[in-house]
């Protein structure tokens, strides 16, 4: 299984990050793909994705660890998917968020198309890059 630790400072309280990642249903505004996201009972959210002309819904199950680490995987389907947000105070002003993903590219590839080896491990290295970027920018203009 791929893993990949992806992390951006950004310009308001951690606080306030932490909220906005709670907000499951304002997700399609800055994960590239995700056409709409719905927060459910029992901590489980469902999404429903788009990548190269594939359709997917997904289920997956949400554990909060107190305000530190935000952490999900997918039931049920395939591809498997397990990932973690981290939010750290670098000060009353400033955080980093820290993006962990953890995929199978082959998996990935058969659910949604695309290239092979290392150039799938690009396609994810740099949507999870354009996502945190796209996060980035919502929060601090919010």
């Amino acid at each position: 299984m791929g893993r990949l630790e992806e992390q951006i400072e950004i310009d308001v309280p951690a606080e306030q990050v932490w909220d906005q990642l709670h907000r499951i249903d304002e997700y399609p505004r800055f994960v590239d793909g995700v056409r709409s996201a719905l927060a459910e009972r029992d901590n489980r959210a469902h999404f429903d994705v788009g990548i190269g002309g594939e359709q997917r819904g997904f289920d997956t199950q949400l554990t909060d660890s107190g305000g530190q680490v935000l952490a999900w995987e997918t039931t049920g389907g395939s591809p498997e998917l397990k990932g973690a947000f981290a939010v750290r105070a670098l000060d009353s002003a400033h955080c980093e968020l820290q993006a962990r993903l953890e995929y199978d590219a082959d998996e990935l590839r058969a659910a949604f198309g695309g290239p092979k080896g290392f150039a799938q491990v690009r396609a994810v290295e740099q949507a999870v890059r354009t996502d945190l970027e796209q996060f980035k920018d919502l929060v601090e203009h919010r």
